[in-house]
């Protein structure tokens, strides 16, 4: 094996579509907790975690040993064809983590895309109805339904269409002000487009991903839960991004009082094994028939075993606490920031689903500058620290360090982004 950034980098090029899109201009060697380190052996601090992936950071020992002790068993069976206790128990697990109310059930899958695909599959079966509606700056995947479903044009469904039928997209309120425009949405795509009565779900990310971490108003969520009471419709949440730690719970929609009636989970549930779950009302997950859920590796037992462990380190280590914890200094820090570098226009966020959103100009004549959050980014990674973009516009920055960080390494990784947003000024 190579060890020349430079050659791989050529290699890539020449041997993977450009459709993959790939941000850093080096390969991995190795990594242990927040920190990796290139073929070069130059280090970085991953403020990334494979896209929210790592809360329990990389490589736990404890993920890492229930994953090496799976490894002595066995490695795959399919579920569907010769199941395995430790599919129940994660089931059980998860069934009583779910902010659902009544019986709960569990499937579990590979990718975050298809736990989507299977809860709009269960919806559909459950209502006998085709329509759904989703949200402006949602993102739910890159599967045909995942992009019908995603409210975001480029680079995901850009030259993909046509896309599922049925699918209607409103705006999203982060603020109770901007509630009574969602709700109005939703009802007139009732008088001009779908009957209610023809709509199987209503789904939503509580803190939206690739949209920008802009947080679901509580009186948003509450107004969609009795809509979907009222009118006999599933209210999906999307908590690919924001569960297992992530906002200081368990799920992001905790911190609303509201339960849905579907939750679809992946990224941190397995610390970085391929495994996604649909978690929700037992009569409607039972409403597919079998043979109508699963997948020749969905619920792999080495990625189950990961989960076990990381629902263990997550209690354990008391990450829902520290969640919270890091959030609030980052959060802290990112205000006094914008003493400093007036571009920084807000910060949000729930525990450590944090971001920072930069514009250009003054007051209400304020416009997205996502030049100036990419030169951030660059900055960053010269500077030996990940970094994503995000948001409808890409003029946001979202921190998704693993939980697990040492305060050394979160102090320092912080410190190099605010050095980088300091030096983007000028």
């Amino acid at each position: 094996m190579t060890s020349d950034n430079g050659e791989l980098l050529l290699r890539r090029i020449a041997a993977t579509p450009r459709g993959v899109g790939v941000f850093a201009n080096f390969f991995v060697k190795r990594a242990r907790n927040a920190e990796l380190w290139d073929v070069n052996d130059i280090r970085y601090i991953d403020f990334a975690g494979g896209i929210g992936v790592l809360n329990t950071g990389h490589l736990h020992p404890k993920v890492t040993a229930a994953v090496q002790a799976q490894l002595e068993c066995f490695s795959h069976t399919c579920y569907q064809v010769a199941p395995y206790e430790s599919y129940v128990t994660l089931a059980e697990k998860l069934n009583e983590l779910a902010p659902i109310e009544g019986p709960v059930k569990t499937a579990f899958f590979s990718t975050g895309a298809e736990a989507v695909e299977n809860a709009i599959k269960v919806a559909r079966a459950a209502t006998r109805r085709p329509g759904v509606i989703a949200f402006s700056g949602g993102f739910h995947g890159r599967t045909m339904m995942g992009m019908s479903l995603t409210g975001k044009v480029v680079p995901y469904k850009a030259g993909f269409g046509p896309f599922s039928q049925d699918v209607y997209h409103v705006p999203f309120a982060s603020s109770a002000d901007s509630v009574d425009g969602s709700i109005a949405a939703i009802e007139g795509l009732f008088r001009s487009d779908i009957e209610p009565t023809r709509v199987a779900a209503i789904i939503l990310e509580p803190v939206q991903g690739e949209g920008g971490f802009h947080v679901a108003s509580t009186e948003l969520l509450r107004r969609l839960r009795s809509l979907c009471d009222q009118h006999g419709m599933v209210l999906i949440a999307d908590e690919i991004q924001s569960g297992f730690g992530r906002t200081g719970r368990w799920f992001a929609i905790e911190h609303s009082n509201i339960n849905p009636d579907l939750i679809t989970v992946a990224k941190s549930l397995a610390g970085g094994y391929p495994l996604s779950a649909l978690i929700g009302k037992a009569e409607i997950m039972d409403a597919a028939a079998p043979g109508g859920l699963g997948g020749t590796y969905a619920g792999s037992p080495v990625a189950i075993a990961a989960a076990h462990a990381v629902i263990g380190v997550i209690k354990d280590e008391e990450l829902n606490k520290r969640s919270s914890a890091l959030g609030r200094q980052l959060i802290s820090r990112l205000h006094a920031l914008r003493i400093r570098v007036p571009q920084l226009a807000e910060v949000r966020g729930l525990g450590s689903m944090v971001a920072a959103e930069f514009c250009q100009g003054t007051g209400g004549g304020r416009s997205p500058d996502a030049s100036f959050a990419k030169r951030i980014q660059q900055a960053a990674l010269d500077a030996g620290l990940i970094l994503l973009t995000c948001g409808a516009s890409g003029n946001v920055i979202r921190f998704l360090y693993p939980l697990t960080i040492e305060d050394s390494v979160f102090d320092e990784g912080i410190s190099i982004f605010e050095r980088c947003a300091i030096a983007a000024t000028h």
